[in-house]
């Protein structure tokens, strides 16, 4: 297992950072990689057709190590919704079929869904999750197999709930959706590089991921990786570098119809960003150097005290070490979030629980003091 890797980060030493799923802080190293890369902008006589290609490749190469993937199959995106754009894109819903999404899952992953489920007249099932708490996400799981039905055509969802930390059995579920010939996306934005993901593992159609979270990387910019399914669709824009030959920059003015080969058709226009992709890249080879299981045991040593398992948690089996939900049912949750704040801590609210998002950067202190404070709630 790592240790604590705060010295690699430019944190205020007086307040505590519990709040990862909002929005990571950059590794010293990538807010370098960013000054390098605006720099280099600065001089654009330095900038050479290579570097459109040289480091997006390099970032498809290492993101695939993280998530055990063919780097084939895996392209730069600029959001989540755009990524999903491009799964919706290319599935032929009917009307009589069904696409199912969580609960209060992130919009991202539900308003794309929704939009098409409108458009063709199919039905979008919500599985919410169960108003017991006993048992919750043992529950939650075994509702969402059983709504996967013969006429279910997506099943979409995260590895974990963006809210709570709530951990979804994707090996079942996916097991399930072959069974019926469903298609099974992922918004992995809350759980990829902290939480271990292997695609040749679970074998997603697709997984989505925005970059500014647990991937330690600059803000819109993320990774998607599409599976055989996507090979040959259509891409949500029209852009040059996606293009068959793209690399003759002397050749643009001789159109191509046909595309980069297989998934690569569906990266985002200006992928290459000189600033971005050289952060995002050495984000991710950090994240490959610490390897992910280190990163969710380090998370889950954080919390390993008596008064913190006495909290109003998910079982442990149904919960992330990198993400969770502490529930206060007799609190006042606007009083909760003032006091944490106060005592210079940042965590963050959603719905009815108050989340908790750990890092390398953290120590079994910091959250000894926030339990302690949250207990005087209970």
């Amino acid at each position: 297992m790592i240790d604590c890797q705060k010295e690699k980060f430019s944190l205020s030493a007086d307040k505590t950072y519990l709040n990862c799923a909002y929005m990571s802080p950059l590794l010293k190293s990538v807010e370098e990689a960013g000054i390098v890369g605006i720099a280099k902008k600065r001089n654009p006589f330095n900038v050479t057709a290579d570097h459109f290609f040289e480091d997006t490749e390099a970032l498809r190469q290492e993101y695939g190590k993280l998530i055990n993937a063919d780097p084939k199959h895996v392209v730069v995106t600029n959001s989540v919704s755009y990524g999903m754009a491009n799964v919706t894109k290319n599935v032929d819903l009917k009307s009589h079929e069904n696409v199912i999404v969580l609960g209060e899952q992130f919009p991202s992953n539900y308003y794309p869904w929704k939009r098409l489920c409108d458009e063709t007249g199919a039905t979008l099932k919500v599985i919410a999750a169960p108003n017991e708490f006993r048992d919750r996400g043992k529950l939650w799981n075994e509702h969402i197999l059983e709504a996967i039905d013969k006429n279910t055509k997506v099943v979409a969802l995260g590895h974990v709930h963006w809210a709570d930390g709530t951990l979804f059995d994707l090996k079942a579920i996916r097991q399930r959706t072959k069974e019926v010939n469903a298609l099974l996306i992922i918004d992995g934005t809350q759980s990829v590089g902290a939480l271990p993901f292997d695609v040749a593992e679970i074998q997603p159609d697709a997984l989505i991921c925005a970059g500014y979270k647990w991937l330690l990387g600059p803000y819109a910019i993320g990774m998607s990786y599409y599976g055989e399914y996507f090979d040959q669709g259509v891409p949500v824009e029209e852009n040059w570098i996606n293009r068959l030959h793209s690399e003759d920059f002397a050749g643009l003015v001789s159109y191509e119809d046909n595309y980069q080969p297989g998934v690569l058709r569906y990266e985002s226009g200006e992928h290459s960003n000189f600033i971005l992709i050289p952060m995002f890249l050495e984000a991710i080879r950090q994240l490959n150097e610490w390897g992910v299981n280190n990163i969710q045991q380090y998370c889950k040593s954080l919390t390993d005290f008596e008064a913190f398992k006495s909290l109003n948690l998910e079982d442990a089996n149904y919960r992330a070490s990198h993400l969770f939900g502490i529930r206060l049912p007799n609190a006042d949750i606007a009083a909760v979030k003032a006091k944490i704040e106060s005592e210079n801590f940042s965590v963050s609210i959603r719905g009815s629980a108050v989340r908790i998002s750990p890092h390398v950067y953290n120590t079994r202190e910091e959250l000894e003091r926030l339990v302690e404070l949250l207990n005087t709630f209970s």
